[in-house]
């Protein structure tokens, strides 16, 4: 591996603390800090404060009344998402696990969203979002199992309206994506979507280094 000379060591340095810095910029409320923290008793690895605030600020440019979430988890991102929609917005949330959609629905109701404002499907994402209607979303966001990724964007692309945003979390993959060593079949699959959305004549996209990677793209109309 090529040693990093000073210049290069400063510029990496100071790109992690300027990360740092934007999740310390976002200022979380008490029923995010216990959802976070029930998602680390879980095991699970919420999205991070700079992901949530950018999911946050897409979901109000986009005025969005209807979103899509895949993964559930203890619902951070379902909050970020809530806070930045409509306030007649409606979530649809998918997870497999019902025990975290329950954690879910106590977060939104400590955050005082009322339960008209979140739905819940527990199941797998390929095989509830077929169900859910053509072009009736204004924001897909995908924090799933990565091996589902390429059948979640052609999902994405059906659900969305045109102008509507897909946006999928994680794709760093704490830095296997960019890592020339042999990988696991997820961290491929990442690969194959990056390529898949940038290649994409549907989609505009670009790639948020916030939190682990968040990829964008907006429906071409």
């Amino acid at each position: 591996m090529r040693q990093l000379r000073g210049q290069e060591r400063v510029i990496t340095a100071n790109r992690q603390t300027s990360w740092a810095f934007a999740d310390a910029f976002v200022a979380e409320d008490e029923a995010l800090h216990v959802a976070r923290e029930r998602a680390h008793e879980l095991g699970l690895r919420p999205v991070s404060p700079g992901t949530g605030a950018a999911l946050r600020l897409l979901a109000a440019a986009a005025d969005a009344k209807a979103v899509a979430e895949i993964g559930t988890g203890t619902g951070v991102s379902g909050m970020y998402l809530l806070h930045g929609m409509r306030p007649d917005g409606v979530l649809t949330t998918v997870d497999p696990e019902p025990e975290r959609q329950q954690f879910a629905r106590e977060a939104f109701r400590q955050a005082g969203f009322a339960t008209n404002r979140a739905r819940f499907i527990p199941g797998r994402a390929l095989d509830v979002l077929p169900r859910l209607a053509d072009g009736g979303y204004d924001l897909v966001f995908c924090d799933g199992d990565r091996l589902e990724s390429l059948g979640v964007l052609a999902e994405s692309l059906r659900l969305l309206r045109p102008g509507g945003l897909v946006c999928f979390e994680g794709v760093f993959a704490d830095g296997r994506t960019v890592d020339s060593a042999a990988q696991p079949a997820e961290v491929l699959r990442v690969r194959e979507l990056l390529r898949a959305v940038r290649e994409s004549q549907e989609l505009m996209s670009t790639l948020l280094p916030v939190g682990d990677g968040l990829l964008c793209a907006v429906r071409r109309g």
